[in-house]
């Protein structure tokens, strides 16, 4: 049976090292090898201002209600748009592609790797527009009605990513923290926060860990991307390039990981948008193995 997970000898070569991998683990980010051509990244460029355009090859069947959807009503705001993965097909098959998820496995130590979530982002070269500033967060907050703890980012800019474009930030070791002051508000985006309480709750946990914030602007070559752990700390500055930045945030779960009811503290549960999408498992919870919206990228096969 053909393997439609195999790499090429050459994608062999781009995987994390041993090195790599305890980078990662200790840091909890990595700046991967050229894992796109040039011609996939000037594609995925072309595609997004398609989808920008209103091309899309098909809609979400429901609108979930923390949705990102970003139109041309909302004006020059920083434009995120979530799902690009499934409504455009261009956008889905170069973000499928396996040698992504394969890097993913090997960090997170994991047989599988599923998409989790798609958001394509364009941050506009406006120095004072507020919505450029993307407050100190990490991703697993947002995730809370998964149970896994080693979904993964992968940061993937649509050409060189510099600091005056407002790349991404990672606060160096972040992942590794004992989390204080945990609070109903944390399941909320960044964008439904105040920045200063953000900016305070991560100089508190620093402070508990007994550690100094250390912020390392990550500048990505064309085609090569950030990948960054779910509890590891992160935002990025204004666009001062004079150039939109471009990327997709792909967001990536493990095979093993799962829905679960977390409660708040007001007895509701904690929900994600794929809730409102995906197919049920037999006991009734949402499926995040739905290959419709959660296709697998890479598992473990006779390589």
């Amino acid at each position: 049976m053909l393997d439609t997970f195999a790499l090429t000898e050459a994608e062999r070569e781009l995987l994390p090292s041993d090195d790599d991998v305890a980078f990662y683990a200790e840091h909890g980010w990595y700046l991967s090898k050229q894992l796109l051509t040039d011609d996939e990244v000037d594609e995925l460029v072309a595609a997004s201002e398609r989808y920008y355009g209103g091309e899309r090859d098909r809609l979400l069947p429901a609108r979930p209600p923390k949705l990102a959807y970003w139109e041309p009503s909302h004006g020059p705001v920083q434009r995120h748009n979530d799902y690009v993965h499934y409504e455009h097909d261009v956008l889905g098959r170069i973000l499928s592609k396996p040698l992504i998820g394969a890097v993913a496995a090997r960090l997170a130590q994991a047989e599988e790797i599923r998409i989790f979530q798609s958001t394509l982002i364009m941050k506009p070269p406006i120095e004072g527009e507020p919505s450029n500033i993307v407050p100190w967060h990490f991703d697993k907050h947002y995730w809370a009605s998964s149970t896994s703890e080693k979904m993964l980012t992968a940061f993937i800019p649509f050409h060189d990513c510099t600091v005056e474009m407002g790349t991404i930030t990672m606060v160096d070791g972040s992942n590794r923290w004992k989390e204080i002051g945990l609070r109903d508000s944390v399941v909320k985006h960044f964008a439904e926060r105040d920045r200063s309480e953000l900016e305070t709750m991560l100089e508190e946990n620093a402070a508990y860990n007994n550690v100094e914030v250390t912020k390392i602007p990550i500048v990505i070559p064309k085609g090569h991307m950030n990948f960054h752990h779910c509890k590891t700390y992160h935002g990025s500055g204004a666009n001062v390039s004079g150039m939109p930045r471009r990327a997709v945030s792909l967001h990536l779960q493990d095979g093993e990981n799962e829905y679960r009811r977390y409660e708040l503290s007001d007895g509701t549960f904690a929900s994600y948008n794929h809730d409102a999408l995906v197919r049920r498992t037999p006991d009734g919870r949402p499926d995040y193995a739905d290959p419709e919206f959660c296709p697998t990228l890479w598992r473990r096969g006779d390589q």
